[in-house]
């Protein structure tokens, strides 16, 4: 039995994955695994044997990895009604599996018992008991889950009480207190726990769902009240509204509370694990997320920025680094010299802030910006643009002209063909190509002329491409914004474009992202 003074219990394999959209391979989920394992998680529940084939292969192959902080836990229900504790296949599952561990969910509340159960609530209480002691005398620790407990108590608060002590009376090494509904309240949830904590001898762990969105919070105060277990998911998935988020519980119980859940180095690893079960879940990383979003340590405004280059603790709470994050300076309309002082370095890019570079290169992206550009997702056009404000940039080609026709008859797919003429090396080089749609097209004739020059296009690709219209009430005229992401295989950088003309702004965006990849080619030769 791990003995922190808070225990970390991670439940993404079970809880996380009753989230929309959401389905683990076994693969997947035994890479989340050896993830949570190395971020000092000391239980990970690994789903339900009994529920699905899925489950049972993960507990077979879970067995074979070698962790150095977790224990697997298996999650299951306590009896059914009317039969005994052996006869029951679900409990059978938990035991073949391997574990040491059981996760028991049991009915605290008396409307869940006679609704949901359709049984008597004597018996429930013998099936919390019966079920917890049969697993204890199979040799497994068992932790006890108490659905729906702060809503039972506000119902009936004696039976609710009674259950608990059933789990007790059992055996149970840890009895988790849980808001499954999410409707309850911080001060409010410390205040039952106070009252509760005193009626069992067993120590006490927190399960909170987030409907009323202070999961974390109420997980924070259960420990001050004495829990020593905490229940979460990565990045807070789950049903509904999700689970109380470990990603955020971790770093305030260390950097907040003092309470030494993860070592230094494992706290690190936090930023990394929260992205990687994203791109697991196919999912897009959570941007805003505290601690570990990508603009958790974004800063756009100019007053910011310049305290920040003085001391990042004017506008930070804790350096981005000790969560395994970075800080981001953005640019935009917003921006002041500071910012751009503060790119400028973090590109390598000398600049004069004497001789009028600074304020030249800041008027012209107020100006784009104006026209609707937008660079805060599009680092690889505004270090371009820096460049050329301090005329340090070289064109790889120009062009000369370029038409394209779309065609579309009855019943086909519409087909476009794009033809280019660009100058290279003051070579006239004219070419066309075919492609889905006018910019694929585009982008086909562009990378036909250049290749020969510029080899490294072969490892050039498109990643994402977005088109967003800047002002509706102009209807089909309306000026657009196009954002480009390209990689190489190695990195991937991000470029823009705005025009009232799809294809103006798509070119613009393009020819941006073709001259930064073939320049980060360059640079590596």
């Amino acid at each position: 039995m791990c003995l922190k003074m808070v225990e970390l219990y991670d439940t993404t394999l079970r809880d996380g994955t009753q989230r929309e959209g959401i389905s683990y391979s076994t693969e997947d989920k035994l890479r989340i695994t050896k993830k949570l394992d190395k971020l000092g998680i000391d239980y990970i529940e690994g789903g339900w044997p009994g529920s699905n084939p899925k489950d049972i292969e993960y507990f077979q192959q879970v067995q074979k990895l070698s962790l150095t902080n977790a224990t697997v836990a298996a999650f299951g229900s306590t009896r059914r009604p009317g039969i005994e504790a052996k006869e029951d296949s679900n409990l059978e599952e938990i035991i073949t599996s391997g574990v040491e561990i059981a996760t028991i969910v049991g009915k605290s509340w008396d409307f869940h018992v006679i609704e949901a159960l359709e049984t008597e609530l004597e018996e429930n209480l013998a099936m919390i008991e019966e079920t917890i002691s049969y697993l204890k005398s199979n040799g497994l620790q068992v932790f006890y889950d108490a659905e729906h407990f702060f809503d039972a108590y506000k119902s009936n608060t004696e039976y609710a009480i009674e259950t608990i002590q059933a789990a007790d009376r059992a055996g149970a090494d840890r009895i988790i207190l849980c808001d499954t509904n999410g409707g309850t309240l911080p001060l409010e949830l410390r205040e039952i726990i106070e009252k509760v904590k005193d009626k069992v001898d067993t120590s006490l762990g927190i399960h909170a769902h987030n409907d009323s969105e202070v999961a974390v919070a109420n997980s924070l105060l259960a420990v001050k009240s004495g829990v020593v277990q905490v229940q979460g998911t990565i990045n807070g998935y789950g049903e509904r509204c999700g689970n109380a988020n470990l990603s955020s519980i971790i770093p305030n119980l260390k950097l907040k509370q003092g309470i030494d859940s993860v070592t230094e180095e494992q706290l690190k690893r936090l930023t990394g694990v929260s992205r990687f079960v994203s791109e697991v879940a196919n999912l897009t990383p959570p941007t805003h997320k505290p601690y570990v979003g990508d603009s958790a340590f974004a800063h756009k405004g100019g007053i910011h920025v310049s305290a920040l280059m003085k001391d990042p603790e004017t506008y930070e709470h804790l350096a981005p680094e000790t969560v395994g994050n970075r800080r981001k300076v953005l640019v935009s309309e917003l921006s002041g010299k500071s910012n751009l002082m503060y790119k400028a370095e973090e590109y390598g890019i000398e600049i004069d802030k004497e001789n009028g570079d600074l304020k030249q290169a800041l008027e012209k992206i107020k100006e784009l910006e104006h026209q609707g550009y937008q660079f805060e997702g599009a680092k690889a056009s505004f270090e371009i643009l820096m460049k050329k404000a301090t005329n340090s940039y070289e064109k790889l080609f120009e062009l000369e002209g370029c038409r394209i026709i779309t065609e579309k008859a009855s019943g086909l797919t519409p087909l476009s063909e794009a033809t280019i003429k660009v100058k290279v090396n003051g070579q006239i080089v004219h070419t066309a190509a075919e492609g889905e749609g006018p910019v694929n097209a585009l982008d086909n004739a562009l990378r036909k002329a250049l290749l020969e020059f510029y080899p490294a296009l072969e490892e050039i690709y498109l990643i994402d491409y977005k088109v967003r219209v800047l002002d509706g009430n102009d209807g089909t005229s309306a000026k657009v914004r196009v954002l480009i992401e390209s990689g190489n295989g190695h990195e991937s950088w991000g470029t823009v474009g705005a025009s009232t003309n799809i294809i103006e702004a798509s070119w613009q965006a393009l020819v941006d992202s073709i001259e930064y990849g073939i320049k980060l080619s360059q640079d590596k030769e």
